[in-house]
């Protein structure tokens, strides 16, 4: 049983199967969406998500809504980078990108930075890997000292 459960945990710390190319592209995608937010550049930022984006965060119970959640489009999300909203200098980025499975035309991706954590659905479209979904959360601010 112990050698079934170590064996099932080191299968899943298994790096996803998928081509050099394409672990590349989903990667080069995520920092498009990331380094186009900090830098505040909105065209690098809409290239790396799909026309019919689902950006969502869960609120929870709201007064008007139950299992609330913050709905975000691509145009929201290229707007808010146009008006610098997470814009940063360089100096202060701290962000990943892990891929966590590719399963033909899908991947599943976990970025970070200082500020959220989004889970994105990718698709591949031609050679071309873009943003699907992506539901997030945002970090909570630590306070001055």
């Amino acid at each position: 049983m112990l050698t079934t459960l170590l064996t099932l945990a080191a299968a899943s710390a298994t790096p996803p199967a998928a081509s050099p190319a394409d672990l590349a592209a989903i990667e080069a995608t995520c920092f498009d969406y990331v380094d186009g937010q900090l830098e505040g550049d909105a065209e690098r930022v809409k290239r790396a998500l799909h026309p019919d984006l689902a950006k969502r965060r869960v609120l929870g119970d709201a007064p008007d809504e139950r299992l609330g959640l913050q709905r975000m489009s691509r145009e929201e999300l290229v707007d808010l980078t146009k008006g610098g909203a997470l814009k940063t200098p360089r100096a202060e980025w701290n962000r990943s990108c892990r891929i966590l499975d590719v399963a033909g035309n899908a991947a599943a991706v976990r970025v970070e930075t200082p500020w959220f954590v989004d889970y994105f659905h990718m698709g591949k479209f031609g050679e071309r890997w873009i943003i699907v979904n992506a539901m997030w959360h945002m970090k909570p601010r630590e306070t001055a000292k």
